[in-house]
């Protein structure tokens, strides 16, 4: 199996690493579920408001400004991408 197939559990030694520099000891099992829900309404969020500008100018391709402006519409200014 090539590592672009790969499917990832955990955080991995990099989180883990960047987690303990910033005073985490230990991180709960259950942390891994509870991100993946809030990551995962975040995103349709964003891209909900992503298809939603894209398909107000007629086009079928999601822009990356499509995304910036999703993204600042919820109040989260992107920075280096135009607009």
């Amino acid at each position: 199996m090539s590592g672009k197939c790969k499917r990832r559990k955990g955080i991995g030694k990099g989180r883990s690493k960047e987690a303990s520099r910033g005073g985490v000891k230990r991180i709960s099992g259950f942390i891994y579920e509870e991100t993946k829900g809030v990551l995962k309404i975040f995103l349709e969020n964003v891209i909900r408001d992503a298809v939603t500008y894209t398909e107000h100018a007629r086009r079928k391709t999601v822009t990356a400004m499509d995304v910036v402006y999703a993204l600042k519409r919820q109040g989260r200014t992107l920075y280096g991408f135009g607009g």
